[in-house]
């Protein structure tokens, strides 16, 4: 499925960037402006089910990748992306596209390389299928360190939805961590991150990655501490992609 994509920036670099669920390529918006300003041609894209991308019959992590690689591999011309960059789910999605298209780096936002098991992992999924969709006041009192225009941006998003993409990850075996290091890795870490373990955070590190918590944020880390996340990203492009 060839899915929409926000493209933005003519540098010689690109720039691959995956949303979570429920979320699309506009939560992304301070980030990719970021991308921009160091010389990135940046490709952020809806996946299925989500912004302007059309919905499937069918949804599961294999099948949102497969979207991925078909898509933006017709807009890199025969060349691999110098990064790709995916938060939560779609930080397991860009996993699975960098051991495809093998970028020059990866960076995974509080990635959802696993998931809680047992009763913990059953109340969560009941939680996420039968709750309503937020209203703004609620996602103000669970995100206080949102700016006002990621609130009104999440609203947008969550509109847009199809909450059948639940489905895809009914069956949580399928969510692990990366068996094989493709790139230089950089894994940022909520304060307590609900999807990342200790024990998954070890075996990140023994398969080569570099793992770091990101203080006093939440799931979503570039809209808890922005200015935080530029700068650990930024470091990061510096030491793994020179002159980026």
């Amino acid at each position: 499925m060839r899915l929409a994509v926000s493209e933005r920036g003519t540098g010689p670099r690109t720039a691959v960037l995956v949303h979570g669920i429920m979320s699309d390529s506009r939560a992304w918006h301070r980030v990719a402006a970021e991308l921009e300003d160091r010389g990135f041609r940046v490709l952020a894209v809806d996946l299925a089910g989500h912004g302007r991308s059309p919905r499937a019959r069918r949804y599961s992590p294999r099948a949102w990748a497969d979207d991925v690689v078909e898509t933006v591999e017709s807009m890199l011309l025969g060349r691999r992306p110098d990064v790709i960059l995916g938060h939560s789910l779609g930080g397991l999605i860009a996993s699975l596209v960098a051991d495809r298209l093998v970028p020059r780096t990866a960076v995974y936002v509080d990635p959802a390389f696993a998931f809680p098991r047992g009763i913990r992992g059953l109340v969560y999924k009941l939680v996420y299928a039968t709750s309503p969709r937020p209203r703004r006041r609620v996602l103000m009192r669970f995100n206080p360190k949102w700016s006002t225009e990621d609130v009104e941006i999440e609203l947008a998003t969550l509109r847009d939805w199809d909450r059948r993409t639940l489905l895809g990850f009914a069956d949580t075996r399928p969510l692990a961590p990366p068996a094989r290091l493709v790139a230089p890795s950089l894994v940022m870490l909520a304060e307590k991150s609900l999807l990342i373990t200790a024990p998954v955070a070890v075996a990140l590190r023994r398969l080569g990655m570099t793992v770091q918590v990101v203080p006093g944020t939440g799931h979503t880390v570039f809209r808890d501490e922005p200015a935080r996340f530029a700068r650990m990203l930024g470091r990061w492009l510096d030491r793994t992609l020179p002159n980026a």
